[in-house]
C-alpha cells in the first residue's frame, strides 16, 4: 500500500510540475510591445513632432547655436573665396554653398575674367575674424549677416603670365560682409550665401 501511495505522490508531483512548466512557458514565450508598422495616423503624429522640434530647435538661434553656425560659415567662407580666385575660372565646389542670384553673378564675372583671357591665383593664409554682426527672422527665413577679416595672397594673370593686378608675394587683408541664410522650416542644415555687401 505504501508503494501504490508514494507512486499517486510522484505522479502528482510530476503533474503539478508539467502545469507549472507550461504555466511559465506560456507567460514567458509571449512577445511584448509593439512589432507591427505604426497606423497612418500615429505616423502623421510623429513627423509633427519631428518637424516641430526642428523648427523648435532652428528658431531658436543663441550664443551655442551661432558659434556653431560660425564654423560653418568660415570654412564657407574660405570655400567660396578659393573657388572664386583660382584658375579654372568656374564655380565648382562652392556652388551649393550660394543662392543662385549669386551663383549667377560670380559666373558672370568668371566668364568675363576668361574672355579676356586672365586667371586669377591665390593662396588662403586664414581667417582672423568672423563676427556676427545682426540677425533677422523673417517669416521662415533666417539672414545672417557677418563681417570677416581674412589674409590672402592673390593676383590676377594674363596668359603670358604677367601680373595684371596684385601681389603673388604679398599678403593682404581683405575686409567683406556676408549675408548668409536658410529656412528654418527645413530639416536640410545648410546655410547658403544670399548678398554680398562688401
Amino acid at each position: 500500500m505504501t508503494y501504490s501511495f508514494e507512486y499517486i505522490d510522484i505522479i502528482l508531483l510530476a503533474m503539478i510540475a508539467g502545469f507549472i512548466f507550461l504555466r511559465l512557458r506560456g507567460i514567458l514565450g509571449k512577445r511584448t510591445g509593439f512589432d507591427g508598422k505604426a497606423p497612418p495616423k500615429f505616423e502623421e503624429v510623429l513627423n509633427k513632432i519631428k518637424t516641430e522640434k526642428v523648427q523648435k530647435i532652428n528658431e531658436n538661434f543663441d550664443d551655442s547655436a551661432q558659434k556653431e553656425f560660425l564654423k560653418g560659415a568660415k570654412i564657407a567662407y574660405e570655400t567660396i573665396i578659393t573657388d572664386f580666385s583660382d584658375n579654372d575660372n568656374k564655380i565648382i565646389a562652392s556652388k551649393p554653398l550660394l543662392s543662385k542670384e549669386i551663383f549667377n553673378q560670380f559666373n558672370e564675372a568668371l566668364k568675363e575674367r576668361s574672355d579676356r583671357g586672365h586667371y586669377a591665383e591665390i593662396t588662403f593664409i586664414g581667417i582672423n575674424s568672423a563676427i556676427i554682426k545682426e540677425h533677422k527672422k523673417i517669416d521662415r527665413i533666417l539672414n545672417v549677416t557677418v563681417d570677416f577679416i581674412a589674409e590672402v595672397i592673390t593676383c590676377i594673370k594674363d596668359k603670358d603670365k604677367k601680373v595684371i593686378t596684385g601681389d603673388p608675394e604679398k599678403i593682404k587683408k581683405i575686409y567683406d560682409t556676408w549675408v548668409f541664410s536658410r529656412d528654418i522650416t527645413s530639416a536640410n542644415p545648410n546655410w547658403q550665401l544670399v548678398n554680398t555687401l562688401t
